[in-house]
C-alpha cells in the first residue's frame, strides 16, 4: 500500500530545516515557532519511518534519507510557489529587492539602469544599501557585495575585474603639483578606506616601495566619500578601474601615475545557492551578467590601447 502524501506544512517545514540546517531559522523564515516546526518535521519522520536529521547540540545534520528526499521536496515547492504567481498573480506587483554596496551603486550600477528600465519596463526595484551588516534586509533577492567570492552557501558571480591606481583631482588643494611617481605620494594626503584589504600598503607593498605618510591621513566607512574628498581636491585616493572610469572620463578625476596593481578582491553578485531565485530576479542577474561582460570587454580594449600609446612613446 503506497504512502499517504504528507502535509504541505510539514514538507515546507522540512524543506526549510534543511536549507537552513536550524528549526530555529526555519521557524523565522515560515513565521511559525520552532516548536511548531520541529513538531512537524517530527510527524513527518513519523509517517515516513525514517529520519530525516540527527539532532546535535548546535544544530541539525542531515541523514542520508534526508539528503535524498529533500531535491523533490524543493522542486515540488518551488513549482508550487511560481504555479501560484503566474496563474493567480500573486507578487505581479511585487518589487524586485536588491541590496548593493554603495559606491558600486553610484559609480557602476547607476548609470546603466536607464538601460534596464527601458528593457524590462515592467519589473519594479527596490534599492537598499549593505553598508551596515547589522541593517541587512533578509528578504532581498540578489546582493552586490564586495570581496573574493568565497562566501558559504552564496552562489557568486564576479562583476567587475579591477586595477588599483591613484586618483586625484585636476587641482589639488594649496596648488600642490600632481605626484609624478609613488614616492611624492608620501607628501599628499592619502584617503584611506576602512574596511578595504587591498589599500595603500598593499599598492605600496605590490610595487616595491616604501610606504610612507608625511602628512596626516583622512580615513573614510566607505569609497565613495573618499573618491569625493579627491574630487575636492582634498587629497589622493586609490581608484578602483570599474568605479573611476567615468569621473576620469569626465575629467572630474585624473591619474597621475602610469602604476597599476590588479586587485583580487572585487564586486560581486550574489544569491543564496540553494535558494528559489524569483523570476524577476532572474531577469536582473542575466542583464547585469551581461552588462559586466560587455564592461570588462571595454576595459581590456581601452587599456590594450593605453599599454599601445605607452609602447609608442617609449619607442
Amino acid at each position: 500500500m503506497k504512502k499517504r502524501l504528507p502535509p504541505l506544512n510539514w514538507l515546507r517545514s522540512f524543506e526549510a530545516s534543511a536549507r537552513l540546517l536550524s528549526f530555529t531559522h526555519a521557524a523565522n523564515e515560515l513565521n511559525l515557532t520552532q516548536a511548531a516546526v520541529s513538531q512537524q518535521v517530527k510527524s513527518l519522520e513519523s509517517q515516513l519511518g525514517v529520519a530525516l536529521f540527527k539532532r546535535l547540540p548546535r544544530g541539525l545534520e542531515m541523514t542520508e534519507a534526508g539528503m535524498a528526499y529533500l531535491p523533490a521536496v524543493h522542486k515540488a515547492i518551488i513549482s508550487l510557489s511560481v504555479a501560484t504567481e503566474e496563474l493567480f498573480g500573486q507578487g505581479r506587483d511585487r518589487l524586485l529587492t536588491i541590496r548593493v554596496n554603495l559606491v558600486f551603486f553610484t559609480t557602476w550600477l547607476a548609470p546603466r539602469m536607464e538601460y534596464f528600465r527601458e528593457e524590462f519596463p515592467e519589473i519594479g526595484i527596490r534599492f537598499t544599501s549593505n553598508i551596515w551588516a547589522e541593517n541587512k534586509d533578509r528578504e532581498a533577492d540578489l546582493e552586490v557585495r564586495y570581496g573574493r567570492g568565497n562566501w558559504p552557501d552564496l552562489k557568486a558571480d564576479c562583476l567587475t575585474e579591477d586595477e588599483l591606481f591613484p586618483v586625484c583631482s585636476p587641482e589639488l588643494a594649496n596648488g600642490q603639483p600632481l605626484p609624478e611617481c609613488p614616492e611624492q605620494l608620501s607628501d599628499h594626503t592619502l584617503l584611506h578606506v576602512i574596511g578595504y584589504e587591498e589599500g595603500w600598503g598593499y599598492w605600496f607593498k605590490q610595487l616595491d616601495c616604501e610606504f610612507r605618510e608625511n602628512s596626516p591621513s583622512l580615513q573614510f566607512d566607505t569609497l565613495i566619500t573618499a573618491l569625493e574628498m579627491a574630487k575636492y581636491g582634498q587629497g589622493v585616493a586609490l581608484g578602483r578601474t570599474s568605479l573611476v572610469a567615468g569621473m576620469l572620463t569626465s575629467g572630474e578625476l585624473v591619474a597621475p601615475l602610469q602604476q597599476r596593481v590588479r586587485a583580487s578582491e572585487g564586486f560581486y553578485l550574489t544569491s543564496p545557492a540553494r535558494q528559489y531565485l524569483h523570476p524577476k530576479a532572474k531577469v536582473f542577474r542575466s542583464w547585469v551578467l551581461e552588462e559586466s561582460r560587455k564592461s570588462k570587454a571595454s576595459s581590456s580594449k581601452s587599456q590594450l590601447s593605453e599599454d599601445t600609446k605607452v609602447a609608442d612613446i617609449a619607442g
